[in-house]
């Protein structure tokens, strides 16, 4: 089976959905039924296999877009031109990363969407006036378009099956979340001498509450529940809400105390998770939450909001606390509280194993197709990826 993954986005570094394309690719090249996985990624994404840590195999092939940068050229790349590589590489099926625009009756073959979350009507001010409303136009074009939906929470799933989705069939498979590498890559973090910082993972979006999480870090180290020399690490790309956190920063007089990163090796991000003190993830409203998972893998102390989706992954050893009433003392008492107890023990979560999404994944293919998968042996050779142009 040939199968077709496009994640062309405009970031050039590591995001959710770009975790979740090159994990899904990782866990598709570990199945016999696949010969082979074509990769489309724009030019300015070429770095993203590496990156993530995704190895060479000779069923492996990085097909570069001929795109350009802005919403426009790529949303237009999806209508015209998915449908001509589709063709060409001959994929018996084409899965996309995340919601585009794309007609159904140009596609040569059935298309399955991962769906991450129903953002542009949960929280439009994440994309602002007028972009929400195209937004809204390409998720509800995507969700009636796709054969089938693959959803990666059970709250993803119920927010779908509110939204009346009027697909075929839609199915909870979560992301593809394992433990880091033991060996993880040298701090990432300016001038680090093992001082004790506190640790978000996340893009600067409305629902990410990163202000919330600047005021509450004010807080806590004014009240002295930790250390006066700690610093709150962001790791994310920026967003709409960047300008307005950096100033928040200085205003509240913390500015050297917070180091925003982004643009992580994977190694690099499994480091801040076995050196931070507690990862905390305090979002109004989410679709996943990465962050909260790998925590629970790497053995940290997590704190996050009490939210469906959170409350669905954090796990028992977690703190969650209320955005409710004072949001800020409630999130400074829960990492008072998380703090005050040793770590836990890293967790084995087997449902976010490699082989548990590659075997949902497989089995959604199946029904999608209508027809059994069969097996077909790989070769097992480990060459370098193969790339192409497409124009």
């Amino acid at each position: 089976m040939k199968v077709l993954v496009t994640v062309i986005a405009q970031p050039a570094g590591i995001s959710g959905v770009q975790r979740h394309a090159l994990n899904l690719v990782r866990c598709l090249l570990r199945r016999a039924e696949i010969t082979s996985v074509h990769l489309a990624l724009a030019p300015w994404q070429l770095n993203l296999p590496a990156m993530a840590g995704l190895g060479p195999d000779d069923r492996l092939h990085i097909q570069t877009a001929a795109v350009k940068r802005d919403s426009f050229s790529r949303n237009l790349w999806h209508l015209r031109d998915l449908p001509k590589l589709a063709r060409t590489v001959e994929a018996d099926l084409v899965h996309l990363g995340y919601p585009v625009p794309f007609r159904r009756t140009a596609m040569p073959c059935p298309v399955v969407m991962t769906l991450h979350d129903l953002y542009p009507f949960e929280i439009p001010d994440n994309f602002g006036f007028p972009q929400v409303i195209l937004n809204r136009w390409i998720l509800r074009l995507a969700l009636g378009q796709a054969d089938a939906i693959s959803c990666v929470s059970r709250t993803t799933l119920r927010d779908l099956q509110s939204f009346g989705y009027p697909g075929k069939a839609s199915s909870y498979i979560p992301n593809c979340v394992e433990p880091g590498p033991a060996n993880s890559a040298r701090s990432p973090l300016r001038d680090w001498n093992g001082e004790f910082f506190l640790l978000a993972v996340a893009q600067h979006r409305r629902n990410k509450n990163l202000d919330l999480l600047l005021r509450s870090f004010r807080s806590l180290r004014h009240a002295g529940l930790v250390p006066r020399a700690a610093r709150l690490v962001i790791v994310g790309m920026p967003g709409p809400e960047t300008p307005k956190l950096h100033a928040l920063a200085q205003q509240l007089g913390v500015t050297s105390h917070v180091d925003f990163l982004e643009g992580l090796s994977e190694a690099e991000l499994q480091w801040c998770y076995r050196h931070c003190a507690c990862v905390i993830a305090p979002s109004s409203i989410e679709g996943f939450g990465l962050p909260v998972v790998e925590g629970r893998l790497a053995g940290c102390r997590v704190v996050c909001s009490d939210i469906p989706v959170f409350r669905e992954l954090s796990g028992p050893q977690a703190h969650l606390f209320s955005l409710h009433g004072d949001a800020e003392r409630n999130l400074c008492m829960a990492i008072a509280d998380a703090l005050a107890k040793p770590p836990p023990m890293p967790e084995l979560l087997p449902e976010f194993a490699m082989n548990a999404v590659a075997g949902g994944h497989i089995e959604l293919y199946r029904t999608t197709l209508g027809r059994p998968i069969f097996n077909v042996q790989p070769s097992g050779s480990n060459s370098p990826l193969k790339e192409s142009q497409i124009l």
